[in-house]
């Protein structure tokens, strides 16, 4: 008797159709002797909107408010009654008597299959395949090691609570909000304190008043060094007269550290996409398009994480990963292999970090899309530059004393290159970009008088605050309510790595948000419509630490440690 897999989209079922050998094409499936392989076309079903549960509310009033749905309904997307039928048959045909959810293995994956198996009112066992790469012998081995669906009960729970809290949010907040001031306002538990960020950040800018401010330098042969700050020019113009006059500085402190930078963790993907905006200017909803076709093109392993470590079980096929990732972007150079640096099976949640795959060393990167290649090269650079040797440099600090002010001159000298020689040979001059630059200063002694050859004054200006750009506002959604959460909690922030992307281009789309700039990383700046919505959202709701409170409660439904309607009954920290 066939089992019956289900997963997440057409292009998976067909992946994983090659690698079991299902090769009879039907209407909406594939079939085999062993197997029958249909799929989800993302949420087949969906919760039912208010005037489900009573036709008045088709209206919004405020007298109707709150709307809390004692039994939630469901309804199937218009769009895809027709799969959703196919499914329905497939699950009911009398020679299915076992399911395999194959959907994405992650929080939203578990949902989708859930609630088209609970919507088809199956009752048939299921088992879960849980693989993080599309390559056919790791889809292969996972199915010889199916998962109890027992397993992933919890995370389904989190799911269900997840979607059931941002309906209620969003519903209750939106038509509260929209009733009060006469037109429509969007409210989301993560879009509006994401959007509430970037109004705050502008306003620090608008209210931001640049203040001028002077200094002195000196060239002294082989030193450019620099008096402190003053606001008032007068002084700036007297220390000038008199270092003028003085013609020379005696060298006070001459001072040299040697530094250690070690290398980087791997991807994890909201790391992945700071990176990609930061270094190649896509947008981090680009991003996640761009490594999920690596994904399912068997390219790079499964792209929602958020860890940045490996397990212990992945150290031994480790090196030859790495040697193969070398060989195949023209790295020449013996690549030094510290696996240990990236194995922390403490540090991994629902899959490991990002890591190019087996099968890339068989591929035709110059056939990729351009932003499927570049996308590839970062993660392929990480994986070399995490496992290699740290970045060593020496910085001297020179501090003379001229006209009883005391100057200070800053240089660097690169040691070893370690890791960074090897991420530049992969990316070449994109991981140049916002490097620290310091000129070499010469060896001088204490006590040493040294010629003034030049003096001249400085003037320049405070600077605000800068605007968001996605690199940093990921940076921020993912640290947002940290302070408010335990030291050992590893997921933080508001969103999760697979959905912040969706949140920002939602912002965008919504008008919320505009991305602004001619440079090929562009600023988000909240527009007036934004602006005007969070300046009547009440603060609970526009805080992050309600959103971020609410993640770490998810987590714990994930872990078996908190009651779903512990969560439901009180999801608002009070």
């Amino acid at each position: 008797m066939p089992k019956l897999i289900v997963t997440e989209k057409p292009s998976v079922a067909h992946a994983i159709a090659k690698a079991l050998g299902i090769t009879k094409r039907r209407t909406g499936y594939l079939e085999s002797d062993e197997y029958l392989i249909s799929w989800c076309v993302g949420h087949l079903v969906e919760l039912a909107p208010p005037s489900s549960y009573d036709p008045k509310l088709v209206k919004w009033s405020k007298a109707d408010l709150p709307i809390l749905p004692k039994a939630w309904q469901y309804l199937v997307s218009p769009g895809t009654q027709k799969q959703f039928e196919i499914l329905r048959s497939l699950m009911a045909r009398s020679d299915v008597d076992q399911l395999v959810c194959a959907t994405d293995a992650g929080r939203e994956g578990e949902l989708i299959f859930r609630l088209v198996y609970h919507q088809c009112g199956c009752k048939k066992p299921f088992t879960r395949l849980w693989i993080s790469s599309m390559e056919d012998a790791a889809i292969r081995e996972g199915f010889n090691h199916l998962k109890p669906s027992t397993e992933y009960d919890a995370l389904f729970k989190a799911a269900l609570c997840r979607e059931r809290a941002d309906w209620l949010v969003g519903i209750n907040a939106t038509r509260l909000f929209s009733c009060l001031y006469g037109q429509p306002l969007n409210v989301g538990r993560v879009m509006t304190p994401t959007l509430a960020m970037t109004v705050s950040r502008e306003a620090a800018i608008d209210a931001f008043r640049p203040e001028p401010f002077y200094l002195i330098q000196l060239q002294t042969g082989g030193y450019m060094a620099s008096s402190e700050r003053f606001k008032d020019k007068s002084q700036a113009e007297a220390l000038l007269a008199e270092c003028r006059k003085a013609s020379q500085a005696v060298l006070q402190k001459n001072e040299r550290k040697e530094k250690t930078e070690r290398p980087p963790a791997l991807y994890d993907l909201t790391s992945l996409q700071r990176d990609a905006n930061r270094l190649l200017g896509y947008s981090a909803q680009q991003t996640l398009d761009y490594t999920q076709a690596l994904y399912e093109k068997k390219l790079v392993t499964y792209p929602r994480t958020d860890s940045r470590y490996l397990t212990e079980d992945m150290e031994p096929d480790l090196p030859d990963l790495v040697r193969q990732t070398a060989a195949y972007f023209g790295v020449t150079s013996e690549i030094p292999i510290h696996a240990k640096q990236v194995i922390n099976s403490k540090k991994v949640s629902d899959h490991h970090a990002i890591l190019p795959t087996r099968s890339m060393a068989k591929a035709d990167l110059s056939s990729l899309p351009a932003g499927e290649g570049h996308v590839l090269r970062l993660i392929a650079a990480r994986l070399l530059a995490a496992v290699g040797e740290p970045y060593r440099y020496a910085e001297t600090t020179v501090q003379m004393e001229c006209a009883g002010q005391v100057f200070t001159a800053k240089g660097k000298t690169v040691l070893t290159e370690g890791w960074k020689a090897v991420e530049r040979a992969v990316l070449g001059d994109t991981a140049q970009k916002n490097e620290e630059k310091l000129e070499l200063l010469p060896e001088v002694q204490e006590q040493e008088t040294l010629p003034v050859l030049d003096a001249q004054l400085k003037e320049g200006k405070t600077s605000p605050p800068k605007h968001f750009t996605e690199d940093t506002l990921l940076s921020a959604m993912e640290t947002a309510g940290k302070e408010e959460l335990p030291e050992e909690t590893e997921r933080r922030g508001i969103g999760t790595p697979a959905t912040r992307a969706g949140i920002i281009e939602k912002l965008v789309k919504k008008g919320f948000l505009t991305r602004d700039g001619s440079g090929k990383t562009k600023n988000l700046i909240p527009t007036e419509k934004g602006r005007a919505l969070i300046a009547v959202m009440p603060e609970t709701i526009q805080s992050p630490d309600m959103t971020a409170d609410w993640e770490q409660k998810l987590l714990q439904i994930e872990q078996g440690n908190l009651d779903p309607e512990t969560f439901m009954n009180k999801p608002v920290r009070q």
